[in-house]
């Protein structure tokens, strides 16, 4: 197969990114892949999608350290592809990290992803989905059931309103935003920092205020899904457990919190059933669930991760996994001559 990833920036990946570890299992099985930036797509004069892309050599690499210093190196292979001529390409830039510096970056990424389905290409996860899913409204669209109570404005007084109703207790945070960035936790003794909380929020646009879950003080589950359904390889599923015990109430890993090996618990397999069937339809291939209790606290769409964490914690290969997946979508393609939407391709 011939792979491509789309990041917000190829000098800005880690060594702990999903994306990383993707690209190097398929390479040390032989696959090619190509490394695209938000701002490096062309669309050529003859129509086709071009791109600037990081092109890694193919290894065998040792371990994710090898190929990220390889890709970002002074001698780092940079050639202009052919986005069309690719088999898959997966997107995996965070909208989140653009939202001051490049706000134009994550669409225009998306509208050329939207072209090179034209083509044939299978771009995963679906990029007229993903368009839609450009912000934490998203979540609002799966049923009630799984959410913890919302409210999203940029009102301050209705802000203040929804928290005195829940005891003085809520979660304020960025409809735009990832990894616990402007997220801040109101246990009923938030006081005269409300304000300051609100403000640090709304000035870069809507807040999104949601009830708070005593047993969020445990962490949160991070249970990966992959086709619509729970990821699973040799029984053990992609799962951990994130906390935090150095007092921050942020469980994300970028704000300092730890993992744990865990299990999805009934609950956690009840909420993957039921978003399931818009996962499916909007051809959400590869997801990362948030769960707090039996409530879903957000669905990562955009850039999920954990793969790496998961591999560590549980000694499971769930990335050949994956590749193979990709692998046999392409054969699907190819038998059926191009006639499979990209959303059908997505999740089948």
């Amino acid at each position: 197969m011939h792979l491509g990833f789309v990041v917000n920036d190829v000098a800005t990946e880690k060594n702990n990114y999903t994306t990383i570890r993707l690209a190097r299992v398929a390479l040390n099985q032989g696959h090619r892949v190509a490394l695209i930036g938000l701002g490096d797509f062309i669309y050529d004069a003859n129509g086709t999608v071009r791109a600037r892309a990081h092109v890694p050599r193919g290894g065998p690499y040792e371990d994710d350290d090898a190929l990220l210093a390889e890709i970002q190196g002074e001698d780092a292979d940079v050639e202009r592809i052919d986005v069309e001529a690719l088999d898959v390409l997966m997107l995996r830039s965070d909208p989140a990290e653009e939202v001051v510096d490049r706000p134009w970056a994550p669409n225009s990424a998306l509208l050329f992803a939207q072209l090179v389905t034209r083509r044939g290409v299978i771009v995963l996860n679906d990029p007229t989905h993903l368009t839609d899913a450009s912000n934490k409204t998203y979540f609002q669209h799966f049923p009630e059931d799984v959410r913890p109570v919302t409210c999203i404005s940029r009102d301050a007084d209705e802000i203040k309103s929804f928290i005195t109703a829940h005891d003085g207790r809520g979660v304020i945070k960025p409809l735009q935003g990832s990894g616990g960035q402007g997220v801040f936790v109101v246990k009923g003794d938030g006081g005269a920092n409300l304000n300051q909380m609100i403000d640090a929020v709304i000035r870069d646009g809507y807040a999104i205020v949601q009830e708070y879950l005593p047993r969020a003080a445990e962490g949160d589950l991070r249970l990966l899904t992959l086709n619509g359904r729970p990821l699973r390889v040799d029984g053990r599923y992609a799962c951990f457990r994130r906390y935090n015990d150095s007092g921050d109430a942020r469980s994300n890993i970028s704000a300092g919190g730890k993992i744990e090996i865990a299990e999805p618990d009934e609950d956690a397999l009840r909420l993957a059933e039921i978003v399931a069937p818009k996962l499916v339809r909007d051809g959400m291939y590869f997801a990362g669930l948030d769960i707090v209790g039996d409530k879903l606290m957000e669905v990562n769409v955009d850039t999920p991760g954990g793969i790496n964490m998961a591999e560590e914690l549980t000694g499971v290969d769930f990335s050949s996994h994956i590749v193979a997946d990709l692998a046999r979508k392409v054969r699907l393609r190819n038998q059926y001559g191009g006639t499979l939407r990209n959303v059908e391709l997505a999740m089948l």
